[in-house]
């Protein structure tokens, strides 16, 4: 039996056009890292905010090392900081997922600045700034060493 639908070629209105997003994906095994990175910005942004939110309206409740601080700030500058960094984290983490140059670059500087930042804050928290840390080189990782597969299947 022959089949009753006829077989047109791929020309005119019914061929899909040659653009990226259609067909085969073009990513790569290694684009997961940036999604991960973007994944754990927002995380990171989400914690950070928290630390910063804490830091501002529980003032005591950091202050158990209050004298033993890399940099010796009142608790609501930690606060403002924590938090600008966490708005901040939040924004290019949402850019990745873009592929956007802008989010890679904001995000590898927002990571670096909140590994510094917790870093100076580990006398106060320590688990939680050594766990931020980590974060934050995981991040600068997925984002440096394969942010532009990301970028280019966009």
């Amino acid at each position: 039996m022959s089949d009753v639908r006829q077989q047109t070629p791929a020309t005119g209105a019914n061929r899909m056009p040659q653009q990226p997003g259609y067909g085969t994906p073009t990513e790569d095994r290694w684009s997961g890292w940036v999604l991960f990175g973007s994944m754990m910005l927002i995380m990171l942004g989400c914690f950070q905010g928290i630390a910063g939110l804490v830091a501002l309206f529980n003032k005591s409740y950091y202050l158990v090392a209050s004298t033993g601080l890399v940099v010796h700030v009142d608790y609501t500058a930690w606060g403002w900081v924590h938090l600008i960094i966490g708005i901040v984290a939040l924004v290019s983490g949402f850019g990745l997922f873009t592929g956007a140059l802008w989010a890679r670059v904001l995000g590898i500087a927002v990571a670096g600045i909140s590994a510094i930042v917790n870093f100076a804050f580990i006398p106060a928290f320590p688990l939680w700034a050594l766990t931020m840390i980590v974060v934050d080189f995981l991040v600068i990782y997925g984002i440096a060493a394969h942010g532009k597969e990301v970028g280019s299947s966009t």
